[in-house]
């Protein structure tokens, strides 16, 4: 019979991407069945209550609360002793000692004492903006990792910043890379006069890490939120981001990129970038717009560079082109690799349903499920809600990779994988073991399910570009460093009578 405990720390405050990480490295522990790591903010005490965990009354926000259930007493003080060494590892020591400072105890207390001039702020949405508000008035910077922020709350935050002449990247941005230092999700690139104005954590990511293939590096990549080229925020960071590159003597061209943009916005951001001075590029996806990684090969060409081979491992294993049955299923953790996807699938496949559809009539239901072509981004924000990204926690995806493989109406299934600062210290492993399982699975039921991944990563990544590739091939799949080509890939086996 399986034990639970729960532990309630008062005013134990720690933010979320740590708690993340924290309670994942729990799960992993040996007799732990499950475990949750996590401030008692009424969304984070929903999400213990549904996994049957009892949280004492009286917990709220600024309560740390460590739930863990094992497969015995041991089970449950092995999760406990590794959440203790988990937090500890990334708490920073207090000051201490008669007539020693306090420690500052917000987040423009912290910036003032410290002279510093951006602030990465990671808290659950509804406090961010307070938080952003607080940094921007210390004139600082600021990334806002934090999503489920209200465009209203967007807005307001990015004029306050305008008018202190600072920048807010976000709400919802995971990558940026400054002056060389990697923020949230990014990858381990070389430095050079290319800058990035990212409206898209893994659409940037995709065009570092081909750039990195290249040979080309970047100077800066400053995030600005997924919603800044919408027709509500009407590209505000946008606009400052681009004067800011103009402005860096390190920067020679700037690329611009993006998730399906609002047409006037876009149109008015061409004409501002076409004042300042510097090329300005553009990677915005959309209908009858370039793909990502042909967007990518047009500035190169622009920049007088060649186009290389991007790299490829190919499964020998692979059925012959047109002998599948079934339909395409993508399953994503990078969203704008899943529009990326979409996009160029829909060319020769027609509709695609999807949870981020690039139509509103095709909106997958509640259950993520169809019979026919679908997509799904499983970093979206109705899927994060009070669990990891899954670039740092894949359980989702695992479990609908199982499901898909025996799924008879699946013919290809298409996936990406991430790597950099940030997401899963090792993914390969565990995805190589799910595909091995997904395609065994198929096997026994009589079929043929040939898998296909998009790699986005660097040979200077933590986990290692070509080491996660080899083991994703051996496991039998195909896998590509650019996302069009993956995709391309996947789209030859569909034709077979269904």
């Amino acid at each position: 019979m399986s034990i639970t405990h729960v532990d309630v720390r008062r005013g134990a405050y720690h933010d979320s991407v740590t708690l993340l990480q924290v309670s994942r490295t729990v799960a992993d522990a040996e007799g732990v069945e499950a475990a949750q790591v996590a401030m008692a903010t009424e969304l984070n005490v929903e999400v213990l209550t549904g996994m049957g965990f009892d949280i004492p009354d009286g917990a709220g926000p600024n309560d740390l609360v460590l739930a863990v259930r094992g497969a015995d007493d041991a089970g449950v003080a092995a999760g406990m002793a590794v959440a203790e060494a988990a937090l500890a590892a990334k708490s920073v020591p207090s000051s201490g000692g008669f007539g020693d400072p306090p420690t500052p105890r917000t987040v423009g207390g912290a910036l003032r004492a410290g002279g510093a001039d951006l602030a990465l702020i990671s808290v659950p949405g509804r406090f961010a903006t307070a938080e952003a508000l607080d940094a921007i008035a210390a004139g600082a910077s600021v990334m806002l990792f934090s999503d489920n922020v209200s465009v209203e709350d967007e807005i307001l935050l990015k004029d306050a910043a305008a008018d202190a002449d600072v920048l807010v990247m976000g709400p919802d941005c995971g990558t940026a890379v400054i002056g060389g230092v990697a923020l949230g999700f990014a990858n381990v690139v070389e430095a050079g006069p290319i800058g990035m104005v990212a409206a898209s954590g893994t659409g940037a990511q995709q065009l570092m890490c081909l750039l990195d293939a290249a040979g080309v590096g970047i100077s800066h990549c400053l995030g600005v939120g997924g919603r800044d080229l919408k027709t509500a925020v009407g590209g505000r960071s946008t606009r400052q981001a681009l004067a800011a590159l103009a402005a860096d003597p390190a920067t020679t061209s700037i690329v611009v990129v993006s998730k399906p943009p609002d047409e006037a916005v876009l149109a008015d951001l061409e004409e501002y970038a076409g004042g300042l001075g510097v090329p300005v590029r553009w990677a915005t996806l959309g209908a009858g717009r370039p793909d990502l990684t042909s967007a990518l090969e047009a500035v190169l060409r622009a920049e007088g560079r060649d186009v290389p081979q991007w790299p490829a491992w190919v499964a020998s294993e692979d059925p012959e082109p047109g002998s599948v049955a079934g339909a395409l299923r993508g399953l994503f953790c990078g969203g704008t690799l899943a529009d990326d996807a979409m996009l160029i699938a829909a060319e020769s496949l027609g509709d695609i349903r999807s949870n981020i559809p690039l139509r509103d009539d095709l909106a997958l239901g509640s259950d993520l499920r169809d019979d026919g072509h679908l997509v799904i981004d499983f970093g979206d924000d109705g899927l994060t809600q009070g669990r990891a990204h899954p670039m740092i926690d894949p359980s989702l995806r695992m479990e609908r990779i199982a499901a898909e493989a025996a799924d008879p109406t699946c013919g290809v299934l298409l996936l990406d994988l991430v790597l950099g600062y940030g997401a899963h210290a090792d993914p390969a492993g565990e995805l190589a073991d799910a595909i091995t399982a997904a395609r065994t699975a198929a096997r026994d039921g009589g079929r043929v399910l040939p898998v296909v991944v998009s790699v986005t990563g660097t040979e200077g990544d933590p986990q290692g570009l070509t080491a996660t590739c080899e083991a994703l091939a051996a496991a039998g799949a195909s896998v590509f460093l650019s996302n069009r080509d993956a995709t391309r890939h996947a789209l030859t086996f569909l034709g077979g009578t269904r």
